[in-house]
């Protein structure tokens, strides 16, 4: 196997390990990861347009993530105001209830950052993450996730 093979396969290898965990962990807030990508943004930025959130998902390609918000709509963690400033946008923030589950999602998430920290100890990350960045950079997953980074 060449190197660039094997780095594809252990880049999706990990994605889906960590995907895995992630999803196992949230199963009984009884919610996706891509789910709870969108309550950390609405939580992170308060209340943003359909097409802003969808700008910074890394989950989803396109920018219209209509189909994840009618899904926490219509269990009461996100909700849809027409904007005061253009009728045509619709604004989403969350609901008591989100934030609430927003909170969860954040433990999880640390739990998750600590066993990735304990398993890159004694590693380059600083080297990793930047093959990475350039790796994506340009890239509509990529450009969604520097949006995410310049904003914070």
């Amino acid at each position: 196997m060449r190197p660039a093979e094997e780095l594809r396969y252990l880049i999706l290898a990990a994605q889906r390990e960590g995907n895995r965990l992630l999803a196992q962990a949230l199963r009984p807030l009884g919610i996706t990861p891509s789910q709870a990508e969108v309550i950390r943004i609405l939580r992170d930025r308060g209340s943003l347009t359909l097409n802003g959130l969808g700008d910074l998902l890394v989950c989803e390609s396109g920018n219209s993530p209509s189909r994840l918000v009618d899904r926490l709509t219509s269990v009461g963690l996100v909700d849809r105001q027409v904007s005061a400033h253009d009728r045509r946008h619709i604004e989403l923030s969350l609901t008591e209830e989100g934030q609430r589950l927003a909170r969860q999602i954040i433990e999880i998430e640390d739990d998750l950052y600590r066993s990735i920290d304990a398993a890159a100890e004694g590693h380059d990350l600083d080297a990793v993450t930047a093959f990475l960045r350039a790796f994506v950079t340009g890239r509509p997953a990529g450009e969604a996730l520097a949006r995410r980074i310049t904003a914070e």
